[in-house]
């Protein structure tokens, strides 16, 4: 058994980090909760550049946040790093190659349609991500949970999502709300690491550990705050502008870059939160694509590294490609193009949050009135990942609903992935690679 290292690690170069970011960005599978796990296994566990208590910290505000919080969080961290470069590099790896490949997917969706062979490899790979979702709620849950007030908003969470349905919204500044009270209630229960069990597992000195000042780029100021509002602006307004000039308000472009901007803003929770109001959008108001085809999307952007909400590419991609845009054209040429401006006005806001709010976050640092909140949205989205997990495994093993049959192949692959990760500590692409040959195993033999 290895002991703890005694030093820290030496400086981090934005080239080395680059790399890191970049292989995050080809590697992250499994929906934000398998994204946020790796980053906790390399930057924590691994390479140590950040203490646990620094990425809970900067996780809780992303988990606040509208948007995809996995990609919130990569940005963040390497905005720490490095400043507003490394932030922007860290936020645009994490995008890029998931933008890239579900491009080529779309395309060759609309062109080839149905493949057995892709089938097949869903088919294995759905049992795969429920497990992963469910292994991340456990990671998560047992370094959050410190004691029974946090256990029970956490499972106040879930019943809230499970038994009523309550929006995401309304949960977290329910835990927030709950957090604050805490904090001031009780406050031994509410620090970051409060509690029962409150001591954490030691990786060892990190490059960034718990007491090291927030560095010179991460101190909060007013004028660099209305810098980025104003660059954020200006950022916005031009392409928005340009587009409304040469194809109306009306347009299909247009009306995509305004619709995803709202999505942007509008939806708390990550991913998985927006998709509703996605697929409300696209399919009942706009007609985009179908339902079908919408499921399809979904599908695709589980399989593919990135965020989950990349998989508003694939929506403007299906949404643009049969239509004739006057400059643009038509097909593949329309459909990459709208893809990408989606992605553009889709993690502009996130970008805008992270390097605005970032040093107030950072100054907030062990002040429990700004964290006690954050620790109780941490416990309530322990919940939500759990419903999630369920839910997942609800479509995965009754495709047809509880009266329907039950997959049990599905229920094969899952439990092996579960065996896999929580026993084997096996890893999210390993888990991942095996089970989609063994589904596409499956639907050759039988």
């Amino acid at each position: 058994m290895s002991e703890t290292p005694a030093q820290p690690p030496s400086a981090v170069s934005l080239r080395q980090a680059l790399g890191f970011w970049l292989k995050l960005g080809l590697i992250s599978f499994g929906g934000p909760a398998g994204q946020i796990a790796i980053m906790h296994q390399e930057l924590v566990e691994k390479r140590r550049w950040l203490s646990e208590r620094r990425f809970l910290h900067a996780l809780n505000y992303c988990m606040l946040l509208p948007g995809p919080e996995a990609q919130q969080l990569a940005t963040y961290l390497g905005w720490l790093l490095h400043r507003t470069w490394g932030g922007i590099i860290a936020g645009a790896l994490f995008v890029l190659p998931s933008l890239a490949l579900l491009i080529g997917l779309s395309w060759v969706y609309l062109v080839y349609g149905d493949v057995p062979l892709v089938a097949g490899i869903f088919y294995g790979i759905k049992p795969a991500v429920t497990a992963i979702v469910a292994q991340a709620a456990w990671r998560i849950g047992s370094r959050a949970l410190k004691n029974g007030w946090l256990w029970s908003i956490a499972l106040a969470s879930f019943v809230a999502l499970f038994a009523f349905n309550l929006p995401f919204p309304l949960i977290v500044l329910g835990a927030a709300l709950l957090g604050y009270l805490g904090g001031r209630l009780l406050p031994e229960r509410f620090a970051i690491g409060g509690g029962h069990g409150g001591a954490q597992k030691s990786y060892g000195p990190a490059l960034i550990d718990d007491q090291t000042p927030p560095p010179a780029h991460a101190r909060f100021s007013s004028l660099h705050l209305l810098k980025i509002v104003l660059i954020g602006a200006l950022l916005w307004c031009l392409p928005m502008g340009l587009l409304t000039l040469l194809f109306g308000w009306e347009g299909p472009l247009t009306q995509m870059a305004w619709f995803f901007t709202k999505a942007a803003l509008l939806t708390f929770g990550g991913a998985y939160a927006v998709l509703p109001y996605v697929y409300q959008g696209a399919i009942g108001h706009y007609s985009w694509l179908t339902p079908t085809q919408m499921i399809d999307g979904l599908a695709l952007g589980e399989t593919t590294p990135g965020p989950l909400i990349m998989v508003v590419a694939f929506v403007a991609f299906v949404g643009a490609y049969p239509l004739s845009i006057p400059g643009i054209g038509d097909g593949f040429v329309a459909g990459a193009v709208a893809a990408s401006l989606v992605t553009w006005f889709t993690f502009l806001p996130s970008f805008l949050f992270i390097l605005a709010g970032g040093p107030l976050v950072e100054s907030s640092h062990g002040q429990l009135k700004f964290t006690a909140p954050l620790t109780g949205i941490t416990a309530a989205v322990v919940g939500v990942i759990l419903n999630l997990a369920l839910f997942f495994g609800y479509h995965v093993l009754w495709p047809d609903g509880f009266a329907g049959r039950f997959d049990w192949p599905s229920a094969l692959i899952a439990l092996a992935a579960a065996v896999a990760l929580f026993a084997f500590k096996r890893g999210v692409i390993e888990v991942i690679g095996a089970c989609a040959l063994v589904g596409l195993g499956i639907t050759v033999l039988f």
